[in-house]
C-alpha cells in the first residue's frame, strides 16, 4: 500500500483528495495535517465523508509517508519545505503554483516536473516531485495541445472560460461569499491571469517554437464546481481534419474525450475527465473544453500523477461517473 500524507487538510482540494483516496485500492492515508483543526475528526470539516473515514486531523505528518500531497495556499508550499524535513525518498505532489514554472521548478534540492500527464506522462512516471497544473491551465492546455503539436497556432487564441466558486478556495472574500456570487457573473484578471505563464511554457515545449498570444477572459460563475472554456483561433484546415488529429493525439490518454456533439458541464463534474468538442465557423476553429476544477483541475489529476509515479495504471481509483441530474 502507498502511504499518503496530506498537508493543508481542511481545504477544498484536500477534501477532494480524501474523497478519492479513501476508496483508492492501493492507498493508506497516514496523516491529514491541519494546524487549525488538529485533533478533530476529518468529518467535522469534510462532512461528506461521514461513514467513509474515521481519520482525525493531525498537527504534523506521521513520518512514514511514501508521498505527501501539498494542498496549501500559493506561496505556502515553499514555506512548508523550508520548515519540514522530508527524506529524499518521500515523493511530493504540490497543488499550488509554487513550482509550476521552469524558473521555479527546483527548490530545496528537489526538482519538480510539471504534472500534465497528456504531455509529460513518461517524465512523471520517473519523477519524485510533481507540480500539479492549475485548473484553468488544464482546461485550456488540453484544448490547444494538438494544435501546438501540428504547429498550427500561428494566430491569436481567444479564450473565454467560466469557473465555479470552489476555484477561489475555502477562505471567504467579497467575491466568493454566497450572497455576492449567487445569481451573479463577473470577469477577473482579464488578459493577465497567472495560469497564462504555465500555458505558454507548455505550448512552447510541445510546438518547439514561440507560443501565440492568448487573449484570456476568466469569468466567475454562479455555480460551485467546473470549468467551461470556449476557445477559437484561425486555421485553414476543416473541422474533420482537426477532429481526427485530436482523437489521434488523445487516443492513449484515458481521461480526455472528443465529443462529436456539443458538450456541457454536467458531463464532467465529479470526474477526472476533460471533454472537448470542435467545430469550424468560417476561418475559425472553435474548441470547447470542460473539466471539474477540483478533480481534473486539481485533486484528481494529482492522484493520476501519483498513480504514474508509483507504476500504477493512471486510472486507478479515478473511475468516477458524473451526476447528470
Amino acid at each position: 500500500m502507498i502511504k499518503v500524507g496530506i498537508a493543508g487538510g481542511a481545504g477544498f482540494t484536500a477534501g477532494e483528495l480524501l474523497r478519492i483516496l479513501v476508496s483508492h485500492p492501493e492507498v493508506e492515508i497516514t496523516s491529514v495535517v491541519s494546524t487549525s483543526s488538529a485533533g478533530k475528526p476529518v468529518t467535522d470539516v469534510h462532512d461528506d465523508l461521514l461513514g467513509a473515514t474515521d481519520l482525525d486531523f493531525t498537527g504534523s505528518l506521521s513520518g512514514d509517508e511514501d508521498v505527501v500531497f501539498l494542498c496549501l495556499g500559493h506561496g505556502n508550499s515553499k514555506k512548508f519545505l523550508d520548515e519540514t524535513t522530508l527524506p529524499d525518498s518521500v515523493k511530493i505532489v504540490d497543488l499550488s503554483n509554487d513550482f509550476r514554472l521552469q524558473e521555479d521548478s527546483t527548490y530545496a534540492g528537489r526538482e519538480f516536473i510539471y504534472g500534465l500527464p497528456e504531455v509529460h506522462r513518461s517524465e512523471i512516471s520517473s519523477a519524485n516531485n510533481i507540480a500539479n497544473p492549475g485548473c484553468f491551465a488544464t482546461a485550456i492546455q488540453e484544448a490547444l495541445i494538438p494544435l501546438a503539436k501540428e504547429h498550427a497556432l500561428s494566430s491569436e487564441v481567444h479564450v473565454n472560460a467560466i469557473t465555479g466558486s470552489t476555484g477561489a478556495g475555502q477562505s471567504l472574500t467579497s467575491t466568493t461569499h454566497f450572497t455576492w456570487r449567487n445569481n451573479n457573473v463577473s470577469i477577473y484578471k482579464p488578459f493577465t491571469h497567472q495560469h497564462l505563464d504555465e500555458i505558454g511554457e507548455t505550448l512552447t515545449e510541445v510546438s518547439g517554437g514561440a507560443h501565440p498570444v492568448i487573449n484570456f477572459i476568466p469569468v466567475r460563475g454562479n455555480f460551485t464546481r467546473g470549468i467551461f472554456a470556449s476557445l477559437y483561433t484561425k486555421t485553414d484546415k476543416d473541422a474533420d481534419f482537426w477532429i481526427g488529429k485530436y482523437k489521434e493525439y488523445f487516443e492513449e490518454h484515458p481521461f480526455v474525450h472528443i465529443s462529436d456533439k456539443p458538450i456541457h458541464l454536467k458531463q464532467v463534474v465529479n470526474t477526472n475527465n476533460c471533454v472537448l468538442h470542435l467545430e469550424k465557423h468560417g476561418d475559425n476553429l472553435l474548441i470547447t473544453s470542460a473539466i471539474d476544477n477540483l478533480v481534473k483541475g486539481a485533486s484528481g489529476q494529482a492522484v493520476q500523477n501519483m498513480n504514474l509515479m508509483f507504476g500504477l495504471p493512471e486510472t486507478t481509483g479515478l473511475n468516477l461517473k458524473p451526476s447528470q441530474f
